[in-house]
């Protein structure tokens, strides 16, 4: 079993981006959780989304607090939620990151222990959507960076999510985000 953790602010598509995921992996036959944890938050505050993604029927029941992945949507997080913490040795972080790969891993504060991946989320986004709404380019570059589910059920499920020229769009970012994901080092 995989489990990803999602971090961005409400308004953003966190959650939206779990859900993507795991209808994706249903279309593999793989069994799925895909769950938010937030309440009545306002928009622009720090959320978390969750996705656990398996084989065999998953069983757990909880949120996710040792998470193979962690995905993070909104780089202005980084100086204020720990994105890292609970991260298995060995996991991956994936980063809306368009700056000095340098700077992004003082930010984060880790050690050699994990693998981060940068993607320029937002200038893609922002370029395509012509708004900053970078959910489905972190997809991209999660799939990227760990191939749970293949490119081509993530797009039928965008174009299942979304419609007409919105899909197209987010087609777009998708393919864009997982062509310029990098390994930070």
């Amino acid at each position: 079993m995989i489990e990803i953790r999602w971090h961005g602010r409400g308004g953003q598509g966190a959650w939206t981006a779990s859900n993507i995921l795991a209808m994706a992996a249903i279309k593999e036959g793989k069994h799925i959780q895909s769950f938010p944890a937030f309440g009545p938050e306002r928009m622009g505050a720090p959320i978390v989304a969750f996705t656990r993604i398996s084989e065999e029927p998953i069983e757990v029941h909880s949120g996710i607090y040792k998470p193979d992945i962690v995905v993070v949507l909104d780089p202005t997080l980084l100086v204020s939620v720990p994105v890292a913490e609970g991260l298995k040795e060995g996991g991956k972080i994936i980063v809306n990151w368009g700056e000095d790969k340098k700077k992004l891993l003082e930010l984060l504060k880790i050690d050699r222990k994990y693998k981060v991946f940068a993607v320029p989320a937002t200038e893609i986004a922002v370029r395509i959507l012509g708004r900053g709404i970078t959910n489905t380019a972190m997809i991209g570059a999660l799939i990227r960076a760990e191939p749970l589910v293949s490119l081509d059920n993530v797009l039928e499920t965008i174009k299942e999510r979304f419609k007409g020229e919105i899909a197209e769009k987010n087609i777009q970012v998708v393919k864009e985000a997982y062509e310029k994901t990098e390994v930070v080092e």
